[in-house]
């Protein structure tokens, strides 16, 4: 009896540890969002799986995950950008994935087999309303006209917001195109690359450059905003969304993966789809003013409402991925610093 008690006791302990070991999740992190607190704490929620959470830069924690190889205790990493999820998909951090759910509800072109996105957010065209006709700058590719000397803002080419743009552009029109482009949009810079979005945003209403690229939710937060100075700035531009015409507006997004040697596997499969559930994926929409990529969900959110509505480019984010090395090496001919 006391043989089959002390058995009895040692699975029951070991149900426990393994219960417990899946009853946790180690998140590294690089998206800085304050709004995606209440994202976590609902997940813990629903669950009772406790999320133990780093946040750092992208390359700081890619860098950790690999000095940490088979030790590391992180189970996901979630980013913004596909330039930035595809340098872990390169440095092989990620396992692949598999789940129904997942598979049902993410567009195809929205994932790889090694990483999802869980929310996007387009690549605009802000310009001066007092200054520059909308009609000039319909597409990417108008930012490069001449007749838009002295006009441009925009930041760092070395920025994954731009290397994605990039690597779009890259697969639509070509290499050579794609170079001859960055070098007549080097020519009507307004002044030296510096400075975030939303900087870029600011200069435009102030009257420092005409137009400028800038990622759309730092647009719908000035539109959304109820501060009398972002009125004021909000004011005095414009949003363009462009290429309607043809491949539509550049997207990209936000998403993750589970890592190689993550020890939660079973918690991290179910954090993905909590993040593609609709609650989750609204508040992507009204805590960070991004899209959702689960197809009709509904969401409310004044500064996206002000944009309007838009086509989108479904290019494969694969594929934006693989042209990251060769954009960067084009925008450095270019001379986009």
């Amino acid at each position: 009896m006391f043989r089959l008690g002390a058995i009895a006791a040692l699975f029951a302990a070991s149900a426990n540890a393994a219960f417990a070991q899946q009853n946790e999740l180690n998140l590294y992190s690089a998206r800085h969002y304050q709004t995606d607190e209440a994202l976590y704490s609902n997940f813990t929620k629903q669950t009772g799986i406790k999320i133990n959470r780093i946040e750092a830069g992208e390359n700081e924690l890619l860098e950790r995950i690999k000095t940490e190889g088979a030790n590391s205790p992180a189970d996901v990493f979630i980013t913004v950008d596909a330039a930035r999820l595809a340098k872990a998909d390169e440095l092989q951090l990620f396992t692949p994935w598999k789940s129904k759910a997942l598979e049902s509800r993410i567009p195809a072109h929205l994932r790889t087999e090694d990483w999802i996105a869980f929310s996007t957010r387009a690549r605009v065209i802000v310009y001066n309303k007092a200054t520059v006709n909308p009609a000039d700058v319909q597409t990417y590719e108008d930012l490069a006209n001449p007749k838009l000397k002295g006009k441009v803002c925009v930041r760092s080419g070395s920025h994954p917001y731009n290397l994605s743009l990039g690597a779009a552009l890259i697969e639509h029109i070509g290499a050579e195109k794609t170079e001859a482009w960055a070098k007549g949009l080097v020519a009507n810079f307004a002044r030296s690359p510096k400075g975030g979005d939303t900087d870029q945003i600011k200069s435009v209403a102030a009257g420092e450059c005409g137009v400028a690229l800038a990622n759309s939710y730092y647009v719908a937060r000035m539109l959304r905003s109820e501060k009398p100075e972002d009125k004021k700035i909000a004011a005095n531009f414009g949003v363009v969304w462009p290429n309607q015409k043809s491949t539509g507006a550049h997207i990209n997004v936000s998403g993750g993966g589970i890592l190689k040697h993550a020890p939660h596997k079973e918690a991290a499969i179910k954090f993905l789809e909590y993040l593609a559930s609709d609650q989750a994926q609204v508040y992507f929409a009204d805590g960070n003013n991004e899209w959702p990529v689960v197809p009709n969900v509904k969401v409310k959110n004044p500064g996206l409402e002000a944009m309007g509505a838009f086509k989108a480019d479904t290019i494969h984010v694969g594929k934006l991925a693989k042209n990251q090395a060769a954009v960067q090496k084009i925008f450095d001919r270019a001379g986009w610093k």
